[in-house]
């Protein structure tokens, strides 16, 4: 990353830089997962968006945007890189109770530091995570443990002689079970048959569902199709956006989204399928009542 790329990154992010700290990594997941979106708009707007870096970082630091996990964590570790943090990309999966498979390993990038200690963490090796969506506000300690972020209760355990080396274990509410990575470090080619398999085969969920996520202290909001929620410690009840004009302003007001450049009748479009499909979905609910 030159200078001007850094200067924009850390603009979003709302910092500026500062030498290679654990409290300054902390800052800057914090910043990266309440302002940088997880986000699938792409995919529905028929954007062949790559997973290269420098890639990620442009649509990250210059065009508001954000992307899933390999332009998340790819563009994260890239900042990170430039502003001198020793930083490893790990194959990760997500799975379910049943734990990983060698098919659901690639699915996942996953992000270490390490050179950083703390007095929690005297070994320095930090497990950071920007692309899990409603998960990790906050790098957690590279060791075994349970955590507590906000109103959601983690769990981390070391997995040897196992399909992947460590786990973590995310909280009931979450909308994922767990995620396991490998020890060794990768660089980004590991991920592109994955990257294309779920950004184009019909039984991806991101092709079949547009998912945005945001996480902060308090909690996480999603916004899946039309319908957008908040979890938290409350009982909060969903709203659909069944209004156009509700549905952007929710995109840019509580995801920090914006489409500058994208074509208006591709924005017609996405509304459009999207309208649609929540409308088919309630004429089967009702149908099955």
């Amino acid at each position: 990353m030159d200078a001007d790329a850094v200067h924009a990154y850390l603009k979003r992010l709302g910092l500026d830089a500062e030498p290679p700290s654990a409290d300054a990594l902390f800052r800057l997941h914090r910043a990266h997962v309440e302002r940088v979106p997880y986000e699938t708009v792409w995919l529905h707007l028929g954007q062949p968006w790559t997973i290269d870096p420098p890639d990620s970082v442009e649509r990250i630091a210059r065009r508001s945007r954000g992307g899933y996990c390999f332009m998340l964590n790819g563009a994260f570790s890239e900042l990170l890189r430039a502003l001198g943090y020793d930083v490893g990309r790990h194959v990760g999966g997500v799975h379910g109770e049943d734990g990983p498979t060698e098919e659901s390993m690639a699915n996942h990038l996953v992000l270490s530091v390490a050179g950083l200690p703390a007095d929690d963490n005297p070994e320095g090796v930090w497990y950071v995570d920007a692309g899990l969506g409603d998960a990790l506000h906050e790098p957690l300690p590279l060791r075994a443990g349970v955590y507590v972020q906000g109103p959601f209760t983690y769990r981390l355990a070391a997995t040897p002689g196992e399909i992947a080396d460590w786990r973590f274990t995310h909280d009931a509410r979450g909308s994922f079970r767990a995620m396991s990575w490998r020890a060794p470090s990768v660089e980004m080619p590991a991920f592109a048959q994955q990257h294309l398999r779920l950004s184009t085969e019909p039984d991806s969920l991101f092709v079949q569902y547009l998912i945005v996520q945001r996480r902060d202290a308090g909690g996480v909001d999603i916004l899946v199709g039309l319908g957008l929620r908040r979890v938290d410690g409350t009982d909060t009840k969903p709203q659909v956006l069944t209004d156009r004009a509700d549905w952007f302003a929710a995109l840019h007001d509580v995801f920090g989204l914006r489409f500058d450049g994208v074509d208006p009748a591709a924005l017609d479009r996405l509304w459009s399928t999207q309208l649609a499909a929540y409308e088919q979905a309630e004429a089967a609910r009702r149908a099955a009542q």
